[in-house]
């Protein structure tokens, strides 16, 4: 039997660290920690000058973190039931898989975007195919879990991401500190137009149109639905796409407080924030400097912002022009959830014993239902030359920052007890 080198025992050490480390201490433990090593603060209070040199993080510790914040965890287990349903499963679900985050109603429609010293990377994992979601336990190897991470993970640049570090772009108290080198700094970003066709979807399902309260008008040809949705009582345009950003950035969020408790697991420095202006990671904020994640958006005369829709080939909204219509985009929706792969397919593997017969049983889209569906959306998108009409169609405002943690700063200006046992033993124990 061949010996383990040193580096895979203090792999399986690390790995060992992360997965025993007990969850009340991660919670109770988390804190902003901003001074990294490398850091430098120049006046006030807190000057200080680290004496340690800038230390990117390992490929291990880059892997452990973005899985904490998307990975794949196995099947989803859907919602099981609704008494207006009987005897359907409700048809909620946008994907089949479980993520690390929670997402409303399983609509996972955010990705994640990453960046470091080697470039700018994307990870999708909303729609990984059945033969990666292996339902994660403390008995499965976390290595298996971080190999699917690496092979999802693509490059898309060899550059650090690129934000002039001034305002408006950052805001004033991140600039000695957001997405330096050494860092690692995450960015989930949502499909808020697909998560507001899923909740269309979801109150059509129940019988319920919308109304544009914004400008007062009934949705023309709504009444050839009669059958399907009660026109007496609709939902108002702006109430539902509230509900699908204020849903949609619980998920963004869940992601990126996934990813701090594990920091504490790991000893590492770094906090989530929000102090990146989005239409500068978008890279559409119409700074030339200003590169970005490269999206393409939209402009009006009478918008105060654009509205950036996707990254061709890579991250692209449900909306045009992505898509030729917002019928084809509906009709994407309703594939995602039926076709390949789908929560709805009885040939989608599943946690269930009667996995194919349980998939079969839920709510179908009938062509009507998909007519109606349109039918709004379309009204939307013309109406406002956008969709949604008062959100933008792809959104991030909440980031995670990782980076090594100088102690000395701590030791200097703190009382015993600011940083844990991890941050105080990262370097033995990890390097």
């Amino acid at each position: 039997m061949t010996k383990k080198t040193p580096q895979i025992n203090r792999k399986i050490q690390c790995l060992e660290q992360v997965a025993e480390f007990p969850l009340l201490t991660a919670l109770l433990g988390r804190r902003s920690r901003r001074f990294a090593a490398g850091a430098k603060i120049e006046s006030g209070p807190f000057a200080f000058e680290s004496k340690k040199k800038v230390q990117p993080l390992t490929e291990l510790e880059r892997a452990l973190i973005v899985s904490s914040m998307a990975g794949n965890t196995g099947w989803s287990h859907l919602i099981p039931y609704n008494q207006k349903y009987a005897p359907h499963l409700p048809n909620y679900a946008g994907s089949a898989g479980a993520r690390t985050f929670p997402s409303a109603a399983g609509f996972h429609t955010s990705d994640l975007f990453f960046t470091d010293d080697t470039g700018v990377y994307y990870l999708s994992t909303k729609d990984a195919p059945a033969s990666e979601h292996k339902q994660m336990s403390a008995d499965i190897a976390v290595d298996e879990w971080l190999d699917q991470t690496r092979k999802r993970t693509k490059k898309l640049s060899d550059q650090r991401l690129q934000i002039p570090n001034e305002e408006p772009h950052v805001e004033s108290h991140n600039l000695w500190v957001s997405n330096t080198p050494g860092s690692l700094f995450a960015i989930p970003v949502v499909d808020l137009a697909q998560h507001s066709l899923l909740n269309l979807c979801y109150l059509v399902q129940n019988g319920y149109g919308i109304i544009d309260d914004i400008n007062k008008e009934q949705i023309p040809g709504l009444e050839r639905f009669d059958k399907l949705i009660d026109l007496k009582s609709p939902y108002p345009l702006s109430y539902l796409e509230q509900i699908a950003f204020g849903e949609a950035t619980v998920e963004i969020s869940t992601s990126c407080y996934a990813g701090a408790l594990l920091l504490q697991a790991m000893g590492l420095g770094g906090w989530m924030y929000n102090g990146v202006d989005r239409h500068s990671v978008f890279g559409v904020s119409g700074d030339t400097r200003n590169k970005g994640l490269g999206f393409l958006a939209d402009t009006h005369q009478d918008w105060n912002f654009p509205n950036p829709t996707g990254l061709p080939g890579i991250f692209e909204t449900m909306c045009p022009p992505h898509y030729p219509d917002m019928r084809a985009a509906v009709k994407a929706v309703v594939e995602r959830k039926y076709g390949k792969d789908g929560p709805f397919n009885e040939a989608t593997p599943g946690p269930w014993k009667a996995t194919p017969e349980i998939r079969k049983k839920a709510a179908p889209h009938s062509g009507e239902f998909i007519d109606c569906v349109a039918t709004m959306a379309q009204y939307v998108y013309d109406r406002f030359g956008k969709f949604p009409a008062s959100t933008p169609s792809a959104y991030c405002m909440m980031y995670l920052q990782a980076f090594h943690l100088d102690t000395d700063f701590y030791d200097h200006f703190y009382r015993p007890g600011s940083y844990l046992q991890t941050h105080a033993n990262h370097q033995q124990d990890w390097h």
